[in-house]
């Protein structure tokens, strides 16, 4: 008998070790823009989405260019960005299983208060960055491959501003990338200065050289707001329609990759999505400002 209840007690120990075992290994790896970071979306985010789920998401936040070849190369589970063109192109090449369409911001123009190129109220974005060029006003581009640099991109694609090609390599966990952006032609007066840096990171830069530099609106308000400090730049330039900023989420295809986990990734797509996932978005805010708008379910309380 005694022997039976020592068989039983270790039995029932070793299937609780599992059980603990079995919830700690829920993790979820993701790689996602630094503007869901540096917004402070994820810090409400992710622990409600852990408290309804039991599943922990390890985040790795870079810019956007950056997330989607972690997801190309089957380094995360689930990549979280905002550069749409870019993410339907990884679907269709195989790499990710889905888009769902999460939230939305929109980007904007900020600048120092004695605003020396004279863009305060243009809410053409194109225009905008056209006058900052021919006034040679110091602006800040995150030079990073990410989604504000993307569209900052096309934005002087489709402007008057002579344009030239630099190329940059980095170093991606080891692995060198090669890329190529399009950047305003500068003569002698130095006045772009690409920093391949965060948005966070890139906001400062701006604030220190009282420049120009585009942002998402959720880690302005947060940096603008939400800190003791505060920031000494304000919005010159928003409204314009091509400055609207949709965030996508993507499991990565476990056909390409066998390795992901990706239950995990569906689960937390899926649940970005719902009812309850829309609602945390839609209350995250600051001193009363909304800084994301659920796209799935636009109305949500």
């Amino acid at each position: 008998m005694r022997k039976l209840l020592i068989i039983l007690t270790v039995c029932f120990f070793t299937m609780g070790v599992a059980g603990n075992v079995s919830a700690a290994d829920k993790v979820l790896k993701m790689s996602t823009t630094t503007s869901t970071q540096a917004s402070g979306l994820l810090e409400v985010l992710l622990p409600a989405f852990k408290k309804d789920t039991g599943i922990s998401v390890k985040v790795i936040a870079k810019g956007t260019g950056a997330a989607i070849r972690d997801g190309r190369d089957g380094n995360v589970d689930v990549i979280f960005v905002h550069a749409k063109n870019r993410e339907k192109k990884f679907v269709q090449e195989g790499f990710g299983t889905k888009r769902y369409a999460v939230m939305h911001n929109d980007f904007i123009i900020i600048g120092p208060e004695n605003d020396p190129a004279g863009i305060k109220g243009i809410k053409d974005a194109q225009k905008a960055l056209e006058k900052i060029a021919a006034n040679g006003a110091p602006f800040v581009s995150r030079g990073d491959d990410s989604g504000t640099h993307t569209k900052e991109q096309n934005l002087w694609k489709s402007s008057d501003v002579a344009l030239e090609e630099v190329s940059t390599t980095l170093f991606e966990g080891g692995k060198k990338v090669n890329l190529s952006f399009v950047q305003p032609r500068q003569k002698e007066n130095l006045w772009y200065y690409s920093i391949g840096q965060g948005m966070g990171k890139t906001i400062t830069f701006a604030e220190e050289k009282q420049a120009y530099t585009m942002a998402d609106r959720g880690t302005y308000l947060k940096y603008k707001m939400g800190r003791d400090r505060g920031l000494d730049l304000d919005i010159m330039c928003e409204g314009d329609k091509d400055l609207y900023n949709p965030y996508g989420v993507i499991p990565v295809n476990p056909e390409r990759y066998p390795h992901v986990e990706y239950d995990l990734a569906k689960k937390f797509a899926e649940w970005l999505v719902s009812k309850r996932g829309k609602s945390v978005i839609a209350n995250y805010k600051l001193l009363g400002k909304q800084l994301f708008y659920p796209d799935a379910m636009p109305n949500v309380q």
